[in-house]
């Protein structure tokens, strides 16, 4: 049986011109995100990060149940734990769990299993999916919505003026103990934000991307 519906807002009347510069500044902002390894130490404020994941909350999820948790973290002992955590995994990674052919993709990158960054960034986000519900009820397109709810939250943190990396280590079992997150979560993505340190770099290919024709077909 349908729920009661209540009028759309939020979607002024926008003309054709108002909308393309809107895209096109948006564009503007997004084309010079970069994935960051190098962290500042200097503080970000707590209510940055919480208004930033409360924008994340507003993506569209499967049947509005809103499969996410974000465990946000500031703590210094915490922080270690993850990062002593996280080197444990990477080690294992480099040192004969990632094929060679994974090595080589990764080798312009110039990554190792250290991790220096997961304690010298002022904030890391530890993403969690919820597969299912508090009291077992099966949620749908799970990936997906935690998916498209990241991709949110790393619009907002580079527009507030922020860098970002998307750190993955697997498995990531640790971030559910050490956040004290409960079985049905599954860990997607320790996101670390912060300020970029002074003289970060980012690899020269890093810059290269690929054309629209490349990507995209469009039929009209």
């Amino acid at each position: 049986m349908s729920e009661p519906h209540v009028p759309l807002t939020g979607y002024p009347p926008v003309d054709d011109g108002d909308m393309r510069r809107r895209a096109d500044a948006m564009l503007k902002v997004l084309s010079t995100r970069r994935t960051v390894r190098d962290f500042s130490y200097r503080a970000v404020p707590r209510q940055v990060i919480e208004t930033a994941i409360k924008a994340a909350a507003t993506a569209p999820n499967g049947a509005n149940q809103q499969p996410w948790h974000f465990a946000a973290i500031s703590n210094p002992e915490m922080k270690r734990r993850i990062r002593e955590a996280a080197e444990e995994e990477e080690r294992a990674f480099y040192g004969g769990r990632a094929s060679d052919e994974w090595l080589d993709a990764l080798a312009p990158l110039g990554t190792d299993a250290s991790k220096p960054f997961l304690e010298t960034a002022p904030w890391l986000i530890a993403i969690f999916a919820e597969k299912k519900g508090p009291k077992g009820e099966k949620h749908y397109y799970v990936t997906e919505s935690v998916g498209i709810a990241i991709g949110m939250l790393i619009t907002t943190l580079h527009n507030a003026g922020l860098a970002t990396l998307t750190h993955t280590p697997a498995p990531m079992n640790f971030l559910r103990e050490i956040c004290g997150r409960p079985a049905n979560e599954k860990p997607l993505v320790l996101l670390v934000v912060g300020h970029p340190a002074d003289g970060a770099t980012v690899p020269a290919h890093a810059l290269d991307k690929k054309t629209f024709d490349q990507i995209a077909k469009v039929w009209d």
